[in-house]
């Protein structure tokens, strides 16, 4: 019997992001027992990035810019049993198939959710404190972030609302309401991009990304965090 699955990728001109994550996708023998649906919500695009994910045999759904936005509709669009969202410029690691599969068999996980553990593009001392620092957070505080991708049954998703309609920590709202203890940690690494922190300091980046939680926390708006986000 063949489980269904939905990869949903959000993304605005990721055509420099778009092949890596895509190709770590279709790369090695597929698991007969899941059947995968790709699809990419795009928020306007200009570039090729709608052309790269029709090449590569993904549904195309066009969604308002922003990952809250994009990500709600591309649950709403998606056809599969279980929901699997990633960022475009996330690489999941080798024998995924398999460890989505081994997930997804388990009928306890169909109200609990699983995360990757993090790693970066980039070599070196700092992106491994920083990585290690976000899979500290996952694991000891329920706090994965969307670069760590998000398992979970469209069934427990849809009766938890989803991710909300916002710019920003749309990621840190559907985990809050998933709960710490309904939280795992799959075997698998999602490799993802540093851009922002070779742009910005392996100090200052970790840093503004805290103060910006904790500004979420005390309740301040989505949209004024998304301004200061970039």
């Amino acid at each position: 019997m063949q489980t269904s699955l939905s990869i949903v990728i959000p993304t605005v001109n990721g055509a420099q992001r778009l092949p890596g994550c895509l190709a770590a996708l279709t790369a090695g023998n597929g698991a007969r027992a899941l059947e995968c649906e790709l699809v990419i919500v795009d928020g306007g695009s200009s570039d090729a990035s709608v052309t790269l994910a029709g090449a590569a045999g993904a549904r195309i759904i066009a969604a308002p810019k922003g990952r809250g936005p994009q990500l709600r509709q591309g649950a709403e669009a998606a056809r599969g049993e279980w929901l699997f969202f990633l960022h475009d410029d996330t690489r999941l690691g080798d024998g995924w198939r398999r460890v989505v599969l081994d997930f997804i068999g388990d009928a306890g996980n169909r109200r609990r959710a699983g995360y990757c553990r993090l790693a970066f593009d980039e070599p070196g001392s700092a992106a491994a404190r920083v990585a290690a620092l976000a899979n500290w957070r996952a694991r000891a505080l329920g706090l994965p972030y969307g670069d760590q991708g998000l398992l979970i049954a469209r069934a427990f998703y849809q009766d938890l609302g989803g991710y909300p309609d916002q710019p920003l920590m749309e990621d840190v709202a559907l985990v809050r309401k998933i709960g710490r203890r309904r939280l795992s940690p799959l075997n698998l690494i999602a490799v993802t991009s540093a851009a922002r922190y070779r742009q910005d300091g392996w100090w200052r980046r970790p840093f503004k990304n805290l103060w910006l939680l904790g500004l979420y926390f005390l309740g301040a708006s989505p949209t004024w965090l998304a301004e200061r986000y970039r």
